[in-house]
């Protein structure tokens, strides 16, 4: 095991993977940015180190930075949570070719996966469902139309190296294709430095479901459940829940067999998400996030399995000691995530400090969090400084603790997605179980 880990992020993630380091008795060390000195990450970190200014680009995204601080604390690898460089196959790259460890997927991987078409050629080589689309990139409006022309409409037109809703644009008729296709262009470019975009046929109503995995570098690969993010608001979820509630035990076990098949043939190593569309009895394959995810809590509630500690253990060298038999999640779980925005206004961010904050507690509850009472939410950075995950027996017990939880919780200062999450679970649709992808702005909060 590593004498000394540095995570290359901040807020709530940067504690989740101080606290794994704290218990595999390893040194945590923390970077920070001007906006970030009294932040709570580094004042639990075992050291910290100034990275540069409050801009992310000049912070948290700056390579050469977060490597000189590596180098001064003597740090033996580099952890780097979610967001930010966390699927940067350059910063991976990099990292593996200094004195420290990756703590993620292999760069090559990485690559693989990030550019779509070679991640849907991969999966379909495997044998999983994917969207029916293109696995080439595609240049010109007339490809564009006679995809149309095969598969119908409305196309979803996708930035190759994209996610998260960026790069994608859909065209509904043979008039917007030329428009949506630049659009697509531009914002791959913009975003993502790749310009290069492919096509899917647009599912307009489906479920969004993924799949953990987990894999060491000795040939292991276990899958760890699935989890509903079907509840988003413009691509970006709001709540995930496991078990997905749509799924019979027949299909479960073929999704989850899907994901473990197409991770092991593409040498996959690390912690990963297999993320699926679900629709009309089918699943597609979608994408790979090739890092831990935010809601990575909910299947870690339901396994008792800590998937931080694997991924440090992994990139040491360890095999896995669990079977797929092993694995047996028990229950169910919620997590909602806990936004400085405003859902009355569009779900706008609106950063402040918080002059109260008082997380619910009690059986059941788990809040992942990267502040304390009195500190300030930067303005630079995602919005969200806290999860609140649920459990129980059921799914009907984890939404009754869900409405209790978030009852208990004051938070003063800022505006929370709270009053949205309240909103959800007294909801018939979603408590019937009839909510999908666009169930959100479509239904929810058209009333």
């Amino acid at each position: 095991m590593f004498e000394k880990v540095l995570i290359a992020n901040r807020d709530e993630i940067a504690v989740r993977v101080i606290q794994a380091c704290s218990e595999l008795g390893v040194e945590a060390v923390a970077v920070y940015s001007d906006a970030d000195e009294d932040a709570k990450h580094v004042r639990l970190a075992d050291e910290a180190y100034h990275i540069g200014n409050s801009k992310a680009k000049e912070s948290y995204l700056d390579q050469d930075a977060l490597l000189e601080a590596a180098r001064a604390a003597d740090a033996d690898a580099i952890h780097p949570g979610y967001g930010f460089l966390a699927e940067s196959e350059s910063f991976a790259a990099t990292v593996e070719a200094s004195e420290f460890e990756w703590i993620g997927p292999p760069s090559d991987v990485m690559a693989d996966f990030g550019e779509k078409t070679k991640a849907r050629k991969i999966m379909e080589a495997a044998d999983v469902p994917i969207v029916p689309g293109t696995t080439e990139p595609v240049t010109s409006p007339d490809e564009v139309e006679a995809f149309g022309e095969e598969h119908g409409y409305p196309i979803a037109i996708k930035a190759d190296g994209g996610g998260g809703g960026r790069g994608l644009k859909i065209a509904y008729g043979p008039d917007e294709i030329e428009s949506k296709l630049q659009e697509a262009i531009r914002e791959g470019d913009a975003y993502f430095d790749n310009p290069s975009v492919y096509l899917e046929r647009f599912l307009e109503d489906p479920r969004h479901i993924e799949v953990q995995i987990i894999a060491d570098e000795h040939g292991n690969v276990r899958h760890l459940g699935e989890r509903d993010c079907s509840i988003q608001r413009r691509q970006q979820k709001l709540v995930e829940e496991s078990p997905s509630p749509v799924l019979d035990e027949e299909t479960r076990a073929e999704l989850c067999d899907a994901a473990c098949r197409g991770a092991a043939s593409a040498d996959y190593v690390n912690a990963g998400t297999v993320e699926f569309l679900y629709e009309g009895g089918e699943f597609y394959f979608i994408e790979v996030n090739a890092r831990i995810q935010v809601e990575h809590t909910v299947t870690e509630q339901l396994t008792g399995i800590d998937l931080v500690k694997w991924q440090l253990r992994v990139a040491a060298g360890e095999e896995l000691t669990f079977s797929q038999d092993d694995i047996e999640p028990r229950g169910a779980a919620i997590e909602f995530r806990i936004n400085a925005e405003d859902p009355d206004n569009d779900f706008i961010p609106l950063p402040g400090t918080l002059s109260t904050y008082r997380p619910a507690r009690g059986i059941g509850v788990r809040v992942d969090d990267g502040v304390d009472e009195g500190d300030s939410i930067a303005p630079f950075y995602d919005s969200m400084f806290a999860k609140l995950v649920v459990t129980g027996e059921d799914r009907a017990e984890a939404i009754a603790r869900g409405k209790r939880a978030l009852e208990e919780t004051t938070i003063d200062g800022v505006p929370t997605t709270i009053p949205f999450h309240k909103l959800l679970l007294e909801d018939e649709g979603f408590v019937a179980n009839e909510h999908t992808t666009t169930y959100v702005e479509n239904d929810l909060l058209e009333r």
